[in-house]
């Protein structure tokens, strides 16, 4: 009895466990297209807020068709790649791999007074985990117009100060070149940055780990794009 009473124990809990993992896989599977709609309209939201644009709920997706009025993606050699789509490349992966070998997306917005902007994509480690955003850039793709940061698990008060307002309005104005048209990136500098410098903005306080990540991403994903602002440039002329 004892012996019986073991496999009906043993039978049971392996019908529970497939039960559960099915269940499980089920709503997983049912909860994916809505996880991707989140995240593909999140994508879009920090887009248009990189230039400017502030958007939610349902007005995301009609602005975004509005402000952002081309995109593509090239190459470090400033080749356009037109077999990528710009929003589905995943820069995750692509700062993965040898740098002449990325695909970069580029978004180009077009604001209401008529106004260019460029937007790149920034992925890079923090302290904790993943940081993450978008730059844009003036027509002159040496100035910077606006920033969003993002992260994953920075600590609230010290590293994930940069998703704040204080911490990105920084960054306007800020060049990316410097007089000679060499690329010299942004500086973070513990402090109190010069505020006549060209590319330096202040440093997280108690952040500093997340600051030198966050340096370190621009610097690497914004030199992925040296050769197209320069293309860029010599076509305006």
């Amino acid at each position: 009895m004892k012996r019986f009473s073991n496999v009906y124990i043993f039978l049971f809990s392996s019908i529970m466990v497939i039960l559960v993992a099915a269940l499980l896989s089920s709503a997983a599977m049912l909860l994916q297209p809505i996880q991707q709609r989140n995240f593909e309209i999140e994508k879009k939201k920090n887009i248009l807020g990189s230039i400017g644009i502030e958007s939610s709920g349902a007005n995301v997706e009609p602005m975004y068709e509005k402000y952002i009025t081309e995109t593509y993606v090239v190459n470090t050699g400033g080749e356009y790649l037109d077999d990528l789509v710009a929003f589905e490349v995943n820069l995750k992966k692509e700062v993965r791999k040898p740098r002449e070998e990325r695909a970069l997306p580029v978004f180009i917005g077009i604001l209401d007074n008529g106004e260019k902007r460029f937007v790149v994509p920034v992925e890079g480690k923090g302290l904790w985990g993943p940081i993450y955003g978008y730059v844009s850039f003036m027509q002159d793709l040496t100035s910077i117009s606006g920033t969003i940061f993002d992260h994953d698990g920075e600590t609230p008060g010290l590293g994930a100060e940069i998703n704040t307002d204080e911490f990105q309005d920084q960054f306007i104005g800020k060049k990316i070149f410097d007089e000679d048209g060499n690329f010299i990136s942004i500086i973070l500098v513990k402090g109190i940055a010069d505020p006549e410098s060209l590319n330096e903005v202040d440093a997280i306080s108690g952040g500093t780990l997340t600051s030198k990540g966050l340096e370190a991403m621009l610097y690497d994903c914004l030199l992925n794009y040296e050769t197209y602002f320069k293309n860029q440039k010599e076509l305006q002329k």
